[in-house]
């Protein structure tokens, strides 16, 4: 292992990581043309916000902190990033040719690590993301989630939880991914039978965390009365639904009598409605 380590500049977690390889150059520079993304990268969204300050921040003062590289296993005049990819992409568009680098070795478990370490500590994951990045860990490099969490630094819960958002819909994962949704957004649909419905109210009506709480308990709340209703009624619930294409809700007393709702979302259904009743009555 070579004593040279990077002690400045690259966080702590990094600065520790490339202690841990052998590095052959630590003040190069590459052409842009020379490199290419990391396999491995866990980040797969780059806000453009984000993205366009950066890339004016490396016009007016350049790159400040090197990239991080390897020799590509694929391609030998290549060299693959494995930390600075957002550095690479601001540099391209702010026209620079060369870049500062280091030159470092490391095999593709180093290079997840690296990439998984350089995105948790800067935020830069969306919570999918993150969770990817450790399945990532456990399921090609047999990590448990008791050496992810020593590795990454953050609580045995953390994990776990994160995990857990990869058993949610495709359709909440989608809003996750777009930033419709925030970790603690989904933290309360997992589990949930319903989760893209709920996902699509809380996106509707643009409820915060502790809104979207109380809406989940709340619908909980109707489907467990719900889940009392007579079995006929709830037959008969679901023959009208069908019939005329409306979610229709019976609410039948002991006396029998009570309401019947039927659920429209735009005038065109309204209409069908009355003239469904007009055309029978």
């Amino acid at each position: 292992m070579d004593s040279n380590k990077i002690k400045k500049g690259l966080g702590r977690g990094l600065s520790s990581l490339i202690g841990e390889t052998k590095i052959e150059s630590q003040n190069n520079q590459l052409s842009i043309s020379e490199m290419i993304p990391n396999k491995y990268q866990p980040r797969k969204i780059f806000d453009e916000i984000s993205l366009n300050e950066l890339t004016k921040s490396i016009e007016q003062r350049g790159i400040l902190q090197p990239i991080i590289v390897r020799k590509s296993n694929h391609d030998k005049s290549k060299f693959e990033i494995i930390a600075g990819e957002r550095r690479w992409l601001a540099a391209q568009r702010a026209g620079l040719h060369n870049v500062p680098v280091v030159i470092t070795e490391a095999d593709d478990l180093k290079s997840l690590e690296f990439a998984i370490v350089e995105n948790v500590q800067r935020h830069d994951l969306n919570p999918l993301e993150e969770a990817q990045g450790y399945k990532r860990l456990i399921d090609e490099f047999s990590y448990d989630q008791e050496k992810v969490s020593k590795f990454i630094g953050k609580s045995r819960s953390h994990i776990t939880n994160s995990l857990r958002l990869l058993i949610l819909p495709k359709e909440v994962i989608k809003l996750i991914e777009t930033q419709k949704l925030t970790a603690g957004h989904a933290k309360i649909l997992v589990g949930l039978e319903n989760a893209a419905f709920v996902a699509n109210k809380i996106v509707e009506k643009k409820l915060s965390v502790r809104q979207a709480e109380n809406f989940v308990k709340i619908f909980k709340n109707k489907k467990q009365k719900s889940n009392n209703k007579d079995a006929n009624i709830k037959d008969l619930e679901i023959s009208v639904s069908n019939k005329i294409g409306l979610n229709v809700e019976i609410k039948n007393k002991k006396n029998n009598k009570g309401k019947i709702t039927f659920e429209y979302k735009d005038l065109d259904q309204l209409n069908k409605i009355i003239e469904i009743i007009k055309t029978n009555y």
